[in-house]
């Protein structure tokens, strides 16, 4: 009896033993993707993965799920986590996660599988798909986006893909995973794919292009096309202004690119520019720009007639005109400006409603007149003129001032063939020999400040030059 009860625990705890190590085991289904590709973006980055679980009471309160991620094989030797679930969270079957995929991923024959840890369980792997990061997705410049290309007999063609990017192009060389993938026109719809890299060495005639190797997910990440032909003697090809043409001068400069050569000379409206012997020249003026191009055993040219979107105006007063009390002076803008609009102003301020391209001035003063082209290149153009009252019209050369603010002799006032526009030189000295006044437009306005009285009645003298070499000289006292 003894042994027999020695016998029967020993086999309840066998059973105790072989329950509790059955309910600690689940089993993971195959995962079931809710994608056939995974084409990733900044923009979109989600992806559903569904799965079921047996027993549901199987799993521990602290299990999680983990949804890893093979390599581009389809192999799990170092797997990527995706995603993990919080401890206890999933109690109930089926489970759809959400996951994203690694920035850096591409390849076409990616796979995940379910892991849990309590107890420790490991699905089969899912189907093979497809699954690109689309790091750069937008149209992307070769050639320097310059539509034809050259080479000598028995040579080849250098095409590269433009760089660094910049708000025009979005370069995908700035993006160390991508890789890029060249091809060549078969038709209008078709092509062959002829080489990887970031450059293409062309030896045979043909259309060509490069787009970012994102494999069978749908890009549009791809190329200018290039036309490459094989050249005997000399070529013509073309020019690239980086900012068109015409192109608006305020912007800043513009860079003109040709083909890709051995050696290269610039040229503007026929004359050769010193130094500019690059593939690339920078500049901010119009004109007709021509560059000679050395392919080594033939040689090609090409000319641009480069223009910065500027207009020409002009005003039909002088910067200086004296009216008489009561007169006007009609000033008219002409210009070839696009939508132009007309701002005038009268000592720095606006003349409220005066916006048309002539304006009848009453009174003497600065004016200033600002033309503005509103359509294409937006740039602004002004003209400046000063209204004055005549200068009095003196016969002698006055020896005598008395600047004490009474309107009355107060400034040295001198004949008018020595004032402003007879370009006379007219030259103050003090008693001690100091220049005081020197310039060749004076407009009896001296003196303009107040003097230091540090004599009673102090003398100055003058000096007069005019244009046919006759001289003046003489003494001015100054009184209160």
């Amino acid at each position: 009896m003894k042994n027999f009860t020695i016998i029967y625990l020993l086999a309840l705890l066998f059973t105790l033993c072989v329950s509790e190590n059955i309910s600690a085991q689940i089993v993971i289904s195959k995962p079931n993707l809710g994608f056939t590709q995974a084409c990733a973006s900044p923009s979109f980055n989600d992806y559903n993965v569904t799965f079921t679980f047996s027993p549901v009471s199987g799993v521990s309160a602290s299990n999680q799920f983990i949804i890893e991620l093979s390599d581009e094989n389809g192999l799990f030797d170092s797997p990527t986590t995706v995603y993990t679930s919080a401890e206890g969270s999933v109690t109930t079957s089926p489970v759809t996660f959400t996951f994203s995929v690694p920035t850096t991923i591409a390849g076409e024959a990616f796979k995940v599988r379910v892991k849990s840890t309590s107890p420790a369980a490991t699905s089969s792997s899912s189907v093979a798909f497809s699954a690109y990061y689309k790091i750069q997705d937008t149209p992307f410049s070769i050639n320097n986006l310059i539509a034809t290309g050259a080479y000598c007999s028995s040579g080849s063609y250098l095409l590269t893909i433009d760089n660094p990017g910049d708000i025009n192009n979005d370069s995908p060389l700035q993006y160390p995973s991508l890789t890029f993938n060249w091809y060549k026109e078969t038709s209008a719809t078709t092509s062959v794919f002829v080489d990887s890299g970031e450059t293409l060495s062309v030896s045979e005639p043909g259309i060509y292009f490069a787009e970012t190797n994102y494999g069978t997910c749908t890009s549009n990440s791809y190329s200018n096309r290039v036309t490459i032909t094989e050249s005997d003697s000399e070529t013509t090809s073309e020019i690239i202004s980086s900012l068109g043409n015409s192109y608006c001068s305020n912007d800043g400069p513009t860079t003109l690119s040709t083909i890709s050569g051995l050696s290269y000379q610039w040229f503007k409206d026929d004359s050769e520019i010193s130094g500019a012997t690059d593939q690339t020249f920078e500049t901010n003026e119009s004109g007709t720009y021509t560059v000679k191009i050395n392919l080594g055993d033939c040689s090609s040219s090409a000319t641009i007639d480069l223009d910065n979107g500027g207009f020409s105006s002009s005003i039909d007063v002088p910067e200086n005109t004296s009216i008489e009390e009561g007169e006007t002076l009609f000033a008219t803008l002409t210009t070839d400006a696009i939508n132009p609009e007309f701002e005038w102003y009268l000592n720095d301020v606006l003349i409220p409603g005066e916006i048309n391209n002539s304006y009848e001035a009453t009174q003497t003063g600065s004016y200033k007149v600002v033309v503005t082209q509103t359509t294409g290149c937006v740039a602004s153009n002004e003209f400046i003129f000063v209204i004055t009252e005549p200068f009095p019209d003196v016969a002698d050369i006055p020896n005598l001032i008395s600047p004490n603010g009474d309107g009355i002799n107060d400034t040295w006032i001198i004949p008018q063939e020595y004032v402003n526009g007879a370009n006379a030189e007219v030259m103050i000295l003090s008693s001690r020999g100091e220049i005081v006044l020197q310039t060749n437009d004076y407009k009896n306005n001296w003196p303009e400040n107040e003097l230091n009285f540090i004599d009673v009645n102090p003398v100055y003298y003058f000096i007069i030059k005019t244009t046919n070499n006759q001289t003046k000289k003489g003494s001015i006292t100054v009184i209160k």
